[in-house]
């Protein structure tokens, strides 16, 4: 049966933070409330807000990390490189890209040594908004480097890509690679406020996906509760199980009420067991 997890973050009450955020102040605690919650997984997150105090940075925040996974069971085995966000080598001038791109490769390089004292598999590069793809000279910059990190990373990790792109640009761009360490990150909630089908996206990239994201969004609108915007769970999951999809789901949805954190999680949790168990138990 396909695990749930939850982006980092969604247990902790934001106070101003925005939607998502490093929980610095309560991450250790977010591994005990996600066992009360039943979830499997927190996808963690690695930012460039304070970054050399994410435990991910040094060996003494992996070894207090791989402790706690231990002690509750709840494990990480995917992290979201949001630092890519703030500062994409590619949209740099070219006076400056060259420090950039040596910088990010420098930060990435570093994270994927976390990844692998704590065991985790899968980096994700997120190509949206700031850091999205425009064009084919961005693709190729991109491709580029990416190729260069995977030639030093630990070979058990995969990069996932989350991008803007549709469905036909998307799989020829992965493909492009050569490499069967590339894939999609996919999410349920960009795809919707773009207005992509999502069973045509899927079934599209179909073993190629990685990971998947879940949430809602309106149309060239934001996130809202599952099941209220334009994400059409019905064709998703339909598509997911035509596929033959067998990777976990990451709850990564609009939040509820500062303080409802823990019941809107169980809710999210319940939204997603539904369309699993009425469309592979069908």
């Amino acid at each position: 049966m396909h695990e749930i997890g939850m982006m980092q973050g969604r247990l902790t009450q934001p106070k101003g933070r925005g939607i998502q955020f490093f929980p610095f102040d309560y991450w250790e605690q977010e591994f005990e409330d996600a066992k009360k919650a039943g979830l499997s997984e927190i996808e963690f997150i690695f930012d460039y807000e304070r970054y050399v105090e994410n435990p991910l940075w040094t060996k003494e925040g992996t070894n207090r990390l791989a402790y706690i996974q231990e002690s509750t069971g709840v494990k990480v085995r995917a992290v979201c490189f949001d630092y890519f966000m703030r500062r994409p080598f590619f949209r740099w001038e070219k006076e400056e890209r060259a420090l950039i791109r040596k910088e990010n490769t420098q930060i990435i390089s570093n994270v994927l040594a976390g990844l692998q004292r704590i065991g985790a598999t899968l980096i994700e590069s997120p190509l949206v908004d700031d850091s999205s793809l425009k064009n084919d000279e961005e693709k190729e910059l991109f491709r580029e480097w990416l190729l260069e990190i995977i030639e030093d990373a630990p070979a058990e990790i995969l990069f996932g890509l989350e991008t803007d792109l549709c469905p036909q640009d998307f799989l020829p761009f992965i493909l492009s690679f050569e490499n069967e360490r590339v894939g999609a990150n996919y999410d349920s909630g960009n795809s919707s406020g773009i207005g992509y089908n999502l069973y045509e996206e899927v079934t599209t990239l179909r073993e190629h996906i990685f990971n998947i994201h879940i949430k809602d969004r309106v149309y060239q609108g934001t996130t809202v509760k599952l099941g209220t915007g334009s994400a059409d769970f019905e064709k998703l999951f339909k598509g997911l199980h035509e596929i033959d999809y067998k990777g976990n789901f990451i709850l990564q949805a609009a939040r509820a009420d500062e303080g409802k954190e823990l019941d809107n999680i169980k809710e999210q949790m319940a939204f997603v067991q539904g369309y699993i168990q009425k469309v592979w138990n069908s």
